[in-house]
């Protein structure tokens, strides 16, 4: 099934990018963008925009420029779509249903190419400038194109470039983000009581930390461990002139790393919303293609573009818990050291938000250079014609990933631990004077002592030493795809009682690498990065015929079949049988069934284990929870085999004779996907392990001593198999109508697609439906799209409705507030399991003018132009970066609001 997706009005609707459009087709569901991935530090993909088909994954999407393929800008397969030339796009085909046999590996979901106007003359030059309604988030865009021939037209220029540049916001500056809207473990809850055990509410908050740090722990003398008393539960405030003020904190009821209510407004500042709503940016895109016809026969072509991105953005304000401070320690306030003397404690814990620290975030560069020389044409056979295309593809993708404001964990447990200088050190520090306590013992050691006590008291000096002096996790890796390819087709290999039977076969070979350099300092000991190199290559080789064969008068048979090898897996072969029926001249039928792959990329096959922080809950006995914080480090499986999927495509055309210009077109479709490659969460392997005692889960698990809950976890690590089914069904709608009106054109279109279920069973967990889901990486039930275009003289207005259906936070929740059944893994109670869905409207309108020997428009395009708030979406209950993060699913709704883009084209 293949769906022309925007060809005909792409600059009715002007991006910064062309996939923020692509992202408004229903079929595209859980993309990612350079907006909505600022967390992804440690792994590189922060500022990379993906499409996800059939909401599978966007590594089930196999993503085309001009029907080839392109070099990944990760090694987790992602094709950047920023990296398209968008001055030459004519259009999106999105083609589902069969596509691995037709174009290889990776289009379990389909396959999305972006088609190029090769045909394009004259020199054409644009600008854009969008900003918000709340005045930030300005844009840049500029773009120039150019085509010309020589030779009596035998030969043909194509040049395009474009450069884009954005000033981002760095926290969620919106008036929506004020509410403390989460999900949590209900601090209400015990087996049997009858309350739910989620709840989803506003006024929630943490209360392991506080701007100034809050005492968690008091420790006595002699002790090693360390527990509440009379000092626990008060915080520091602003430092003064006898040091930072101490205030008793206001705990409300708490589970894990929630409360609700209490002074949640305080113990949130300094890391609530401080994840980045937009990036800062800076893109450029050059593009050159040039082709000779020798003959019809012979037409050789040479095409080179380079694409060039710097992103930085800001994952979070990040938090501290457990820190050991002495008493000795020389920013602690004398009243509270009285105290603490006259307790007999030796030492406090407190939780910090790190006030006067930066956010941490990356800064990451990539540089995309794709080389492809080929040949087309044509000759005949006998009666019959042939055409082929044959290329060879070069693309490397280099990518310097700089991380910002990431502390060396020793460095700074050296620097807060610090003391005054005692009289007569062998140092020779002057009494008095606050050192780090290394630093006695160790005078040369470049220690800065480091105040963790209260507001204000961090120097740039501590920062730029716990930062390493600016030295920074960094990580340098290489990606190259070399392609090979042959194909052949006619469409008229021979003829049948039925009509001309049309056949293609060919071939191709691939080769993909990857390999880069870390400095070893940054492989380890870092609050995030600790970068390993991702090193591995695997080669492909794939043989296919494909044909369409007439049966009967208006009845057509389409098959596939394609042959492929792989370096780490052996052979797998997909194919497709498909049919049309052209009923009656209204009405055409078709369906497909075909098996299709996706093979392991070169990180699920090769990552070495690079290592970030995160935070589980770990549950005690008596029903109780601990937020751990540990490292999470994800390493690769050569092991890997291709998935497989099964699919069922069932549609029909419907074009009435007695409306000329309408069309409509239903399809049905069934995915059973087998051996998925994935990974168990944390969360999830932290369960199995201390809730249900299984053996072989613990071992991924490393604990400061006996595999018990009263051991803290230090790290856990994730490893992917081929364990996991996936089933989506569903239905896909179309229509439009093209008709006269009013002396102009007026062209209606709908879109729509419906998910009947999508299932994910890895066999461990609770299987789950994430159709109807609006949290997370569900997708809604129904997603649709609306436009209405018209078209008088010189003047052009485009209107588009889009959105989703409501949803729940998860299809096995059970919604309850009072007298609840059973909580359980498969059923879980919860007081709300209803998120709203959305609807968004767009408008543009556009003037053409002429301007001498040369044409020209002027247009305004909003989005979202009812400034729609997006609903409210109770994240958690874990991840330590939850409370930084939007309290909506960015995913699916606008967090910026009302957007305005203006801008103006030339053509000569």
């Amino acid at each position: 099934v293949t769906s022309l997706s925007c060809a005909y009005k792409l600059k009715a609707e002007p991006q910064a990018n062309i996939g923020d459009y692509v992202n408004t087709l229903p079929a595209v569901r859980g993309s990612q963008s350079s907006s909505t991935n600022s967390g992804s530090l440690s792994n590189g993909q922060a500022g990379i925009a993906t499409v996800n088909l059939r909401s599978l994954g966007a590594a089930r999407t196999l993503v085309l420029i001009d029907g080839q393929r392109s070099v990944a800008s990760t090694p987790v397969g992602f094709v950047d779509t920023q990296t398209v030339p968008q001055g030459l796009i004519k259009g999106v085909e999105v083609v589902t249903g069969g596509a691995s046999s037709a174009y290889g590996s990776d289009a379990v979901g389909g396959v999305v190419n972006f088609s190029l106007n090769r045909d394009f003359k004259g020199l054409r030059a644009e600008y854009e400038f969008g900003i918000t309604d709340y005045g930030d988030v300005p844009n840049h865009t500029f773009r120039i194109t150019s085509g010309f021939d020589f030779a009596d037209g035998r030969g043909k220029v194509l040049l395009a470039g474009d450069y884009f540049t954005q000033k981002g916001v760095d926290t969620y500056d919106r008036p929506w983000q004020q509410s403390g809207f989460f999900q949590i473990d209900n601090p209400a809850f015990v087996a049997g009581n009858g309350q739910p055990e989620r709840l989803v509410a506003a006024g929630i908050g943490t209360y392991q930390f506080t701007t100034g740090g809050l005492i968690t722990g008091q420790r006595t003398t002699g002790a090693t461990t360390f527990g509440t008393g009379a000092l626990t539960g008060q915080y520091f405030g602003q430092i003064g002139p006898n040091g930072p003020g101490l205030t008793r904190f206001n705990f409300g009821p708490s589970r894990g790393q929630w409360m609700v209510g209490g002074d949640y407004l305080i113990s949130r500042e300094g890391h609530w919303s401080s994840n980045s709503l937009a990036p800062h940016e800076e893109r450029g895109n050059i593009f050159g293609r040039l082709s000779y016809e020798f003959d019809r026969a012979f037409v050789p072509y040479v095409q080179y573009s380079f694409s060039g991105y710097n992103g930085r953005r800001f994952y979070q304000q990040t938090p501290s818990t457990g820190v050991t401070i002495a008493r000795d320690n020389a920013y602690l306030p004398q009243a509270l050291v009285d105290q603490m003397v006259a307790l007999n404690v030796s030492a406090i814990q407190i939780g910090t938000s790190n006030a006067g620290f930066p956010a941490a975030g990356s800064n990451n560069t990539r540089e995309v250079y794709r080389f492809v020389a080929g040949a087309d044409g044509e000759f005949d056979i006998g009666k019959g014609t042939w055409k082929y295309n044959a290329y060879y593809q070069a693309g490397i993708a280099r990518t310097n990933e700089l991380l910002t404001n990431t502390w060396l964990n020793s460095r700074v447990t050296l620097a807060q631990d610090a003391v005054r200088a005692p009289a007569g050190n062998a140092a020779g520090i002057p009494a008095g004077t606050i050192v780090c306590r290394s630093t006695l013992t160790a005078p040369t050691n470049g220690c800065v002592p480091l105040n963790r006590i209260g507001i204000g008291g961090v120097t740039q000096a501590a920062i730029d030493y716990v930062f390493n002096n600016g030295a920074q996790p960094q990580r340098y890796q290489t990606l190259r795809q070399d392609v090979a390819a042959l194909s052949f087709s006619t469409n008229d290999l021979f003829e049948t009682w039925a009509g001309e039977v049309s056949f293609a076969f060919g071939g191709e070979y691939r080769r993909e690498r990857v390999d880069g350099f870390v400095d070893p300092q940054f492989n380890s000991g870092w609050l995030y990065g600790n970068y390993l190199v991702t090193k591995g290559s695997y080669d492909v080789k794939e043989a296919f015929i494909e044909t369409v064969v007439p049966l009967a008068k208006g009845v057509d048979f389409n098959g596939a079949v394609r042959r492929t090898d792989y370096s780490t897996s052996g052979s797998v072969t997909t194919w497709k049988l498909g049919a049309t029926w052209q009923v009656i001249d209204d009405i055409k039928l078709r369906v497909v069934r075909s098996r299709d792959i996706r093979a392991p990329n070169l990180n699920e096959l090769f990552a070495p284990g690079t290592a970030r922080t995160n935070t589980v809950n770990v549950p005690l006995p008596g029903g109780g929870q601990r937020a751990d914080q540990f490292l999470e480090q994800t390493t690769g499986n050569t092991a890997l085999k291709p998935e497989v999927a099964m699919t069922w495509g069932v549609g029909g055309v419907f074009t009435p004779t007695f409306l000329p210009g309408f069309a409509a077109s239903v399809d049905y479709f069934d995915i059973n996907l087998a051996g998925a490659i994935g990974t168990i969460s944390a969360q999830t392997i932290t369960t199995l392990c201390l809730e249900q005692n299984r053996s072989d889960i613990c071992p991924f698990i490393t604990f400061n001593g006996p595999v018990s809950p009263s051991s803290i976890i230090t790290s856990i690590r994730l490893v992917p198999f081929n364990f996991a089914n996936v089933k989506v069904r569903g239905i896909d709608l179309e229509a439009s109508y093209r008709f006269d009106l009013g002396g102009g054109k007026a062209t209606l279109r709908a879109l729509a697609s419906h998910y009947i279920d999508n299932i994910f069973n890895n066999g461990i967990d609770v299987p789950e439906d994430i159709a109807g889901k609006n949290q997370g990486d569900g997708v809604p039930s129904w997603n649709y799209r609306l436009t209405a275009n018209y078209e008088i003289d010189s003047w052009s207005f485009n209107l588009v409705g889009r959105g989703f259906s409501d949803g729940v936070y998860n299809n096995n929740f059970f919604e309850c507030t009072s007298g609840c059944p059973a909580s359980t893994a498969a059923n879980r109670t919860i007081n709300t399991n209803r998120i709203s869905g959305q609807w968004y409207m767009d408008a543009s309108i556009t003037k053409k003018l002429k301007l001498g020997g040369s044409k020209a428009e002027v247009f305004l395009y909003v989005r979202n132009l009812l400034n729609s708030d997006p609903v409210l979406v109770g994240n958690g209950p874990t991840g330590n970066n939850t409370p930084a993060y939007p309290q909506t699913n960015r995913g699916l709704y606008d967090v910026l609001g009302r957007v305005y883009r203006i801008g103006v084209r030339f053509e000569y």
